[in-house]
Order: C-alpha cells, then structure tokens, then sequence
C-alpha cells in the first residue's frame, strides 16, 4: 500500500521513524539529542543499561535518519536530524487537521441539536401554559 503524497522511500523512511520511535528508550533520547549533541557515554549515563545497548538503539535510530554522528579525534558525538522529524510532523499534521475539521461539523452539529431541543422546549412549554 502506498501513501497519497509519499513515494516508495518516503513511505519506508516514516515507517522507519514510527518504528524507531515506538521505543520508550529511544524517544528519551531523541528528547535528550534535542538539547545538543552527545557522546554515546553521555547518552547512556541516564539509562540503566550498558552502552553497547544504547548504541543499538542509537543504530536504530540512525538507520530511521533521525541522528547522526560526526567524528571529532576519538569522540564521535551524535546529533538529531531534523529531517526525519519534519516528515513525520507532516504526516502527523494532515491527520490532525482532519480530525480538526471533522470535531467542527461535530461541534456545529451538536449546536444545531441544541438550539432545536431549545426549540421545542419553548414549544412545549408555552403549549402547557395555554392549557
């Protein structure tokens, strides 16, 4: 199945970004990444877990282009990538103005039913009066 307005790999790079970040772990360190750059031991230090297990989940997270790593002398830092992000938002955004347009015609319908059970409320009750 391919998505409206997504090609072939864009549609692999969201489900890519979705899956990597269906892990707890690695959202924490997408959020951690968003307030700059940082070593793999700088990553690990606030997770119970060796640091071989967050370099598998920071491949993870590579592979779905969220981070990257440079390399400075011995220390290769990683570091989000916007991109990934951007079309994942995007995605998420044409659902969620959807749902916004859809919770209008709710709401605009439900004012409608109201305004008629006012309606019939001042009906009912001047036809009561009159009796």
């Amino acid at each position: 199945m391919q998505l409206k307005g997504y090609g072939r790999t864009a549609q692999g790079r969201l489900n890519a970004t979705f899956a990597a970040l269906a892990d707890p772990t690695r959202r924490a360190l997408v959020a951690r990444l968003a307030m700059g750059e940082a070593s793999v031991a700088e990553l690990a230090r606030p997770f119970a877990m060796s640091q071989p297990a967050i370099s598998k989940h920071l491949k993870v997270l590579e592979r779905a282009g969220l981070i990257s790593h440079g390399r400075e002398a011995q220390r290769r830092p990683r570091r989000l990538e916007a991109r990934a992000l951007a079309e994942a938002t995007g995605w998420l955004e044409r659902y969620r103005e959807i749902w916004e347009a859809n919770l209008r015609r709710l709401d605009s319908l439900l004012d409608e039913i109201k305004a008629e059970e006012r309606k019939r409320g001042r009906t009912h009750s001047s036809k009561r009066s009159s009796e």
